[in-house]
């Protein structure tokens, strides 16, 4: 395994350096982040520079900073991904998040491989392949229920990482080619166009509309907090928050809130004889109380995780709605005055309200100003929007209000709102000519110091030890205090001594800079995990475009691995054609009720059940829906666009871009 199974692992992510450092100072036991390219989020990349000092705040805790090089490639890519692999291993990144199996054909230094989510992961046969060619921690497909983890798990002895927050595709990850076949851009190289998001006309096989300007293929948000405890009994380890896009603020706030309860599941298997423990150094206080809903979602869902439920698309909008505030009471020309359902809750300039109009439509109400009004707690405001209160279509009295912004909490975050530290246990001994400090952190790295000290009896023996523990218990801004037990500050001397703050406080910083190096200096990183030989087969040996092999060493790897038919990749346009551009565990059918299941569920129809297509609209486009029953799949079916056919596949320097064609192995 990549970590020890008693461990358990928080994986957060992180747009810049900056917000890396603070993740880990917010309690995250690993980071992933871009690197100069190939990442899979466009406009999320990072020098190497950036990465190397990300690198180095995070080992001081023992947290490891994972890069992610996980777009498809084409041929003309793989040697400049090669070259990252090398520069990012020169700034002592752990491990690199790879989709792109042509990446295993070249030479990479010798960094840990994780499966990024883009690699589908579902079945324990796909499981136990990817861990048999060499790699050491793999994200499983968020679609999956607690049994079907644990079947991975009984099949694998790598880490098993599992989303746990954030924006969920509705796709199976790696798996979605609406995008480049509307736009060219393509989901699988980071510049996905989120066609997902949009409204659609949905239309039943008779031409009669289902829905109408639904968001059926936007999922709320994951939140799988009230499971943590079940997916570590499935044999889930790293506990990954999805959002490198995501700003500072969504980053220390998610990140404490698992951090917290991760702690507190930690401590509570304590006692049951299963005990487990975090996977890097330190404990993490906060200057706030952590709270999901106030940064942006769009509701929450647990998915998958304890099976098929219907309240999983967030049907009304993408936008984020928010949490109930109260409601209209009056509507003037210039503002708008509301009563709080909480009547302690506060509003504040700059706030962000909003309301669904009478379309279902969400709108949004940014404040300008809000003072409170009539008798003093009785919970009525007088806000004056940014906008005129004409153009806020439908605002009237009784309308429903959310906060979905809310100024005191963002500005709570842009200060200093945590604190991680090492313990530390302190041992004064006495020498023939003075004192020796030993300084032991709570991983067992020591540092020493002495100095020469003049011994005279102390005037006042009880002060003088005070006085002592006092200083040896200041550890100023560094990354450590005093360990948690009833005794971290030994003194072991023959009697009191007088020992002079001016020779106490260099003693404690020359103790302290020896432990620090200390640590710098048995930080070791995880090894690259071993691959089978000879190589294992791959569990199929045909492999249509959605294997997403773009390039010719990819191509080389499932050969080498017993695959006989390779298609090319989806971006290499061999499928001008009708295809699945999206297949999903998410059934249309299914939210809007109209599934045969359900029927048959209710009206005890036996017999084999058929789903007849849908088909999407919006604007020119359209899409079909497909339903395969018996996995309980939806395809969304559709072609690529002419205009995208019809895209001159050059680089920069017109030259031709090379890409994996479709072709038999010859054996």
């Amino acid at each position: 395994m990549s970590i020890p199974d008693h461990q358990l692992e928080l994986l957060a992510p992180a747009r810049d350096a900056d917000i890396g450092i603070a993740a880990i100072l917010h309690g995250a036991d690993a980071v992933y982040i871009g690197g100069p390219s190939f990442g899979a989020r466009a406009n999320a990349d990072n020098s190497a520079a950036d990465i190397a000092r990300l690198v180095r705040h995070a080992h001081r805790f023992n947290a490891r900073i994972f890069v992610t090089i996980n777009t498809i490639l084409r041929d003309d890519e793989l040697e400049g991904a090669r070259k990252l692999a090398w520069q990012m291993f020169d700034a002592g990144v752990d491990a690199l998040i790879i989709q792109d199996m042509g990446l295993l054909e070249l030479d990479l230094p010798p960094i840990q491989l994780h499966a990024s989510t883009q690699t589908d992961i579902r079945t324990p046969e796909k499981a136990r392949f990817l861990q048999d060619v060499g790699l050491s921690q793999i994200v499983l497909a968020r679609e999956l229920n607690l049994d079907q983890i644990a079947a991975i798990r009984a099949q694998t002895d790598c880490t098993l990482e599992y989303f746990v927050h954030g924006a969920l595709c509705v796709a199976y990850s790696g798996q979605c080619y609406i995008s480049h076949a509307h736009t060219g851009r393509s989901a699988n190289r980071g510049d996905c166009s989120q066609a997902c998001r949009l409204p659609y006309q949905v239309v039943d096989s008779a031409g009669r509309f289902v829905a109408h300007d639904k968001h059926v293929l936007s999922m709320k948000d994951n939140n799988q907090s009230a499971n943590l405890g079940a997916l570590v009994d499935a044999g889930i380890r790293s506990f990954k928050i999805e959002g490198r896009y995501k700003d500072m603020a969504y980053v220390k706030n998610i990140t404490a809130h698992y951090r917290k309860l991760l702690d507190e599941l930690i401590e509570a298997r304590e006692a049951t004889g299963r005990p487990l423990s975090r996977s890097s150094s330190g404990r993490t206080t906060f200057a706030f109380t952590p709270d999901p809903n106030q940064n942006f979602n769009r509701e929450f869902t647990d998915y998958f995780v304890n099976q098929r439920h219907i309240d999983v698309a967030a049907l009304d909008t993408p936008k984020n709605p928010g949490v109930p505030l109260g409601y209209v009471t009056q509507v003037a020309a210039e503002w708008v005055e509301l009563q709080t359902n909480d009547v302690q809750a506060v509003l504040h300039n700059g706030d962000g309200l909003c309301y669904f109009d009478l379309q279902q439509e969400l709108v949004g109400l940014a404040l300008n100003t809000a003072k409170p009004v009539g008798k003093p707690g009785a919970g009525k405001w007088r806000v004056v929007p940014k906008d005129p209160i004409a153009e806020l279509k439908d605002l009237r009295v009784g309308t429903a209000l959310n906060r979905n912004r809310d100024m005191s909490w963002v500005r709570s975050l842009e200060r200093p709102s945590s604190d991680r530290r090492m313990g530390v246990w302190v041992a004064l001994d006495e020498t023939p000519d003075g004192l020796a400090l030993t300084l032991t952190d709570e991983d067992g790295h020591q540092g020493h110091a002495t100095a020469v000290l003049d011994k005279m009896p102390a005037k006042d023996p009880a002060l003088a030890q005070a006085a002592l523990r006092e200083h040896l218990s200041k550890f100023g801004n560094s990354d450590f205090c005093l360990g948690a037990s009833s005794e971290p500050i030994t003194l072991r001397l023959s009697q009191p001594w007088f020992v002079p703050a001016s020779l106490l406080n260099p003693l404690r910083r020359e103790a302290l800079a020896r432990l620090e190096a200390a640590r710098a200096a048995a930080y070791v990183r995880p090894p690259r995990a071993a691959t089978v030989e000879p190589p294992v087969p791959y569990p199929e040996d045909t492999l249509s475009y959605l294997a997403n092999v773009y390039n010719t060493a990819a191509r080389d790897f499932y050969a080498r691995h017993g695959a006989r038919l390779i298609a090319a990749a989806y971006e290499s346009h061999e499928e001008p054609g009708e295809v699945s551009l999206m297949i999903t565990k998410h059934c249309v059918r299914f939210s809007l009720s109209l599934c045969p299941k359900q029927a048959k569920g209710v009206t005890g129809v036996q017999g084999t059940v058929k789903a007849e297509p849908l088909t999407l609209i919006n604007g020119k486009e359209k899409l079909t829906l497909r339903f395969d029953c018996k996995p309980c799949e939806m395809h969304v079916v559709g072609r690529i666009r002419k205009s995208v056919l019809q895209t001159s596949q050059v680089n920069e320097a017109g030259t031709p871009l090379r890409f994996y064609r479709t072709r038999p192995v010859v054996t």
